[in-house]
């Protein structure tokens, strides 16, 4: 019975300091999104990451051939859906992806690129809790492969050409206002 009361003494204790700790983090960084997390902070969340894809989804095959057609329907998906936070070269260097927290990140270096494709289908496919990275899955089989068709040009990032990211800034979606000052534009060149 001793043992007993000093292994719930035990566990209470490090469950103080835990929530210690995180009250801690929460005063010293106001929780804020401003700023970038610091090293520890960013291997701690690597490794939570890393941690949580299920071993059948880090292993997983690209059942969608890397052809040069699904890198480019990957491609077209990037720009569409992709592109505002992470940039059309994935660099992240958007206003979007530089106010998030953490910032988008650049996904052409090693963090990203040393990823499995199983890691990078899970991403997309269920997002990452706590950041801005939204979970895109739509159940559907059509989705998956949209998904993998995303992940063979992720791999394409580091490789891009000038022509490719120029044909990207194309599809991305434009603001609400461009479209009707395009739209009053063609009105009064029609007489309108």
């Amino acid at each position: 019975m001793a043992n007993a009361g000093k292994a719930i003494g035990l566990v209470l204790a490090v469950a103080a300091v835990a929530i210690g700790l995180v009250l801690g983090y929460a005063r010293v960084t106001g929780l804020t999104a401003q700023g970038t997390p610091g090293r520890v902070e960013t291997a701690v969340a690597r490794m939570a990451r890393s941690w949580a894809i299920p071993a059948s989804y880090r292993e997983r095959a690209s059942p969608v051939a890397r052809t040069e057609e699904a890198v480019r329907a990957g491609l077209a998906h990037f720009a569409d859906h992709c592109a505002s936070c992470h940039g059309n070269d994935g660099s992240g260097n958007t206003e979007m992806g530089r106010n998030l927290f953490p910032p988008s990140p650049d996904m052409r270096l090693a963090a990203t690129q040393d990823l499995t494709d199983g890691e990078l289908f899970y991403i997309v496919e269920h997002g990452i809790r706590f950041t801005g990275m939204p979970a895109w899955s739509t159940g559907t089989a059509e989705g998956e492969e949209a998904s993998w068709q995303l992940v063979h040009f992720l791999r394409r990032l580091p490789q891009l050409t000038a022509g490719e990211i120029e044909q990207m800034a194309a599809m991305n979606p434009r603001p609400p206002e461009e479209i009707r000052q395009e739209i009053e534009e063609q009105r009064f060149l029609e007489g309108k």
